[in-house]
């Protein structure tokens, strides 16, 4: 009668468990933090690895495997580790995992981009199983954020003599708040548990099920049928698709992504050597017609280089705004005229319908104040190759991402105008070059965000871009989940306090 009871009650917590089903639209490379350069692999060893330390909602710097940390100066980093965190097979974790998860990073067993973060430490040590030290060679702006990199369990991956081939990076074991049944296969469904041993709690959500979905309308069909609990909406499917059915059904949370549009202005030539050129066209174009046209309005106009409402954002920014009538004054006084009209070329790339359809409003735009644009339209290698990296344009239209902490040392420092760097459009300002280098040297957050403040201000004042417009990021979400918080980060920052109620 025992037997039968116990058999009772499991077979009740199946029917039971919470199930959070969503698409995935390509499969995993390999699942590890070290190597997953691809969304789909990044997307699952999220769910799976743990940092020392992470992003809060209000995106800060908060511990994570780490209990705490403090800077013994301004090279010296010293983590105290959490004691109480098990592996997915229930070893336990000590500093030992993340001083072989650096030096596996760092050697030539394998292949990444992410040990470039790496390049300013001097030396990592163990102080005691719970206590890791970390040299700089010198201040790092990073010397934090950097340890966001997810650690692997030294007893497991030790025994790997080939790291990149390991079978580990299909059937991963990390601390993370869910692990894997079994190792994934390719264009099938992965299936996430809940790790009842996580040390921030246990998440109330018992599984994620990712359905392989391989374009955007398929989702949408399967958001609409209600087997996604979450999906993404484009801003014609939220103003034109959504029936009533579908409101009733799911939450919408929209906020702004992490990408942004410009039209990058070729400064090595003229006219846009000349800095009231640049403001001129910057003065000319109605950045709210664009999102209106070609966002339904899903959108926020774009001022500057680095993300709104992180510390990097100015908050006393006056921006310019659209005004037609001084860009015309601007032109008229410079010379330009209806018989003699500022004319140029704008460039831009195929398989992005909506930067192509930007190009052709601009250029309407532009041609209200008298200024005459011709649109160029380039398969995207071909655009790099040969109008981009040659800087061979006048104008081109491109996007760039933002993240929650900025480098712009790529693109916004005199070093980055050289051949394959990123500082294509040949802006120099000695003034931005100087505060770039001593943001690098800065630990101390609120300070770093002051100095890239005034990178911020003093590059939109010189109009190298055309700042344009930043999407809107919307996503659906079952109206059977609780607990869903938005903020800077997203909507997932805190997952495994999610539940579901029919």
């Amino acid at each position: 009668m025992l037997r039968v009871f116990i058999i009772f009650c499991f077979s009740l917590y199946i029917a039971n468990a919470s199930e959070f089903h969503r698409s995935i639209s390509s499969s995993p490379n390999r699942i590890n933090p070290l190597l997953a350069t691809d969304s789909a692999s990044s997307a699952i060893a999220d769910w799976l690895f743990d940092g020392l330390v992470k992003f809060d909602k209000n995106a800060k710097i908060v511990p994570a495997l780490a209990k705490s940390w403090k800077f013994e100066n301004n090279t010296t980093l010293i983590f105290k580790l959490r004691d109480n965190v098990k592996w997915h097979d229930g070893v336990k974790f000590s500093a030992k995992d993340v001083l072989y998860t650096y030096n596996l990073l760092n050697s030539k067993k394998i292949t990444t981009p992410y040990s470039s973060d790496f390049k300013e430490v001097k030396s990592v040590s163990l102080i005691d199983d719970y206590t890791l030290k970390v040299v700089y060679k010198k201040p790092y702006f990073k010397a934090l954020s950097i340890w966001m990199m997810g650690i692997l369990p030294k007893h497991l991956w030790e025994k790997e003599k080939n790291p990149m081939q390991s079978k580990l990076n299909k059937f991963a074991i990390g601390t993370g708040p869910y692990k894997m049944t079994k190792a994934f296969e390719v264009n099938k469904k992965i299936e996430l548990v809940a790790n009842k041993d996580y040390f921030e709690g246990a998440p109330k959500i018992d599984k994620i099920i990712y359905h392989y979905v391989g374009d955007p309308s398929t989702e949408f069909l399967m958001l609409k049928a209600k087997q996604l609990d979450i999906g993404g909406l484009s801003p014609l499917q939220v103003n034109r698709q959504l029936n009533k059915d579908f409101k009733q059904n799911f939450n919408i949370y929209e906020r702004a992504s992490n990408g942004y549009t410009y039209m990058g202005l070729n400064l090595r030539k003229a006219p846009f050597n000349n800095p009231k050129v640049r403001e001129a066209i910057a003065l000319a174009i109605n950045k709210q017609e664009l999102i209106d046209l070609l966002f339904f309005s899903h959108g926020k106009k774009c001022y500057g280089p680095f993300m709104p409402g992180t510390n990097a954002y100015p908050k006393d920014l006056k921006p310019l705004h659209y005004n037609p009538k001084k860009a015309k004054e601007i032109l008229k006084s410079l010379g330009y005229t209806k018989e003699h009209p500022l004319s140029f070329t704008i460039t831009t790339n195929t398989g992005n319908d909506i930067r192509v359809k930007a190009v052709e409003i601009i250029q309407q735009q532009l041609l209200k104040v008298g200024v005459k644009a011709k649109i160029r339209v380039m398969e995207w290698q071909a655009f790099l190759n040969t109008v981009v990296f040659p800087r061979n344009f006048d104008a081109v239209v491109l996007g760039w991402s933002l993240g929650l902490i900025p480098d712009a040392y790529s693109i916004w420092h005199s070093d980055g105008d050289k051949k394959g760097g990123f500082n294509f459009v040949g802006y120099h300002n000695k003034k931005v070059d100087n505060l770039i280098v001593k943001a690098k040297s800065e630990i101390d957050s609120k300070k770093f965000g002051k100095i890239y403040q005034e990178i911020f201000k003093t590059i939109v004042n010189d109009h190298p871009y055309i700042f344009l417009y930043i999407p809107n990021s919307i996503t659906a979400v079952s109206k059977k989940v609780k607990g869903v918080e938005p903020s800077i980060i997203g909507i997932e920052h805190n997952f495994i306090h999610w539940e579901i109620r029919d």
